[in-house]
């Protein structure tokens, strides 16, 4: 049986390539979209079809011999499935985000580009764990519910904007910058955790893993997992990165505008020279951190941060409009970059290591 894979973002692509790594003999026809919009005309090597044009070429053994992995968001998977049975293509099958890390994992595994926190051997040491969950007043109920890990903390982002409360914990609480939410999103919670607990009049604990998630996004670590952090001396877990043709510059570009791209230049060539030598070498390759979250030693989230943050606020200076004229998230999708270029920047003096992104619906 044939296989198409519904899809033509980075969870596509990323399937494609570790499932033509794992299992070459599969033969693989095309990518599917509902519509071809602003995506690609062909994804490694393939093309990219709108379902309607390719189902109406197929005859109805065809359709029976063809299965489709539906490689996309999963809010929009139920909506995919009941196009594919109205088209009369019926086999077809969900890559959840907890299939798509299991896929990775393997891939990785055989691949030896991104190692997963499970290629190492469980330690004997319990890590002091101290993950935040951001989360925002705004945010609709889970339709499942999920048991997070007792390690994981919720905190309010944006929470100096609005007077409701769904969190004991506020960014807006200590040393932060809560009304910067709109462009920074996620990022005001990293720097509250920065300021407040890695630093500050908060911070006790002279080690330990500290770091970030979302309240739909979380790093997928069992108990074996966090056993495998400290004696393996593991500096930080990020989640498997999502893989884009043709690099993360052309992928960047498509996100953010011209100008702020020319400010994020120049604030690195101001702060961090040595970090805007190695850019174009980390754009050119095709492999984005997303999410901005992480997982990692408490001193290591440390020196990320005072990289980090120094360099945004720059940015929001240079931009035009400055940041505080505006509320597009812009600052945030630049922190997956900025979070792509440090770690791969450090690969090679870092323990660093991969698990899955789960995406809770």
């Amino acid at each position: 049986m044939n296989l198409a894979i519904y899809g033509a973002q980075g969870t596509a692509l990323g399937a494609y390539q570790a499932i033509h790594n794992l299992y070459p003999i599969r033969k693989i026809e095309c990518f599917l979209v509902t519509s071809c919009g602003d995506n690609a005309e062909s994804l490694a090597g393939l093309p990219v079809l709108e379902l309607d044009s390719y189902a109406d070429g197929l005859s109805e053994d065809e359709k029976n011999n063809v299965e489709i992995l539906i490689a996309t968001p999963e809010t929009v998977m139920q909506e995919i499935e009941k196009s594919l049975d109205k088209k009369g293509l019926r086999c077809h099958v969900r890559l959840t985000s907890s299939r798509f890390a299991q896929l990775q994992s393997f891939h990785c595994t055989c691949d030896k580009k991104f190692l997963p926190l499970t290629a190492l051997p469980v330690g004997y040491h319990k890590a002091d764990m101290h993950v935040f969950m951001a989360k925002f007043y705004k945010d609709k109920e889970l339709s499942e519910k999920y048991l997070k890990s007792d390690w994981i903390t919720p905190i309010q982002v944006g929470a100096v904007l609005c007077r409701e409360r769904i969190a004991n914990i506020l960014d807006c609480e200590g040393e932060h910058i809560s009304e910067k939410n709109v462009n920074y999103s996620e990022l005001t919670a990293l720097y509250w955790i920065w300021k407040n607990r890695l630093n500050g009049q908060w911070s006790v604990n002279a080690h330990g893993y500290y770091g970030l998630c979302h309240y739909r996004r979380i790093l997928e670590l069992s108990d074996d997992d966090v056993l495998r952090l400290e004696d393996n001396e593991v500096d930080v877990v990020l989640p498997y990165p999502m893989s884009y043709e043709p690099d993360i510059e052309k992928h960047h570009k498509r996100y953010i505008k011209d100008r702020d791209w020319a400010a994020l230049l120049q604030a690195l060539e101001e702060l961090s020279p040595e970090y805007a030598a190695v850019f174009p070498d980390i754009l050119a390759q095709p492999y984005l951190y997303n999410y901005n979250i992480m997982i990692a030693k408490k001193e290591v989230l440390a020196a990320y941060c005072s990289w980090l943050f120094p360099i945004l606020e720059r940015v929001e200076e240079l931009s035009i409009p400055k940041g505080r004229e505006r509320n597009d998230r812009y600052i945030g999708y630049m922190g997956e970059t900025l979070a792509t270029l440090y770690f791969m920047a450090n690969r090679n003096r870092m323990n660093i290591v991969h698990a899955g992104c789960r995406f809770l619906t």
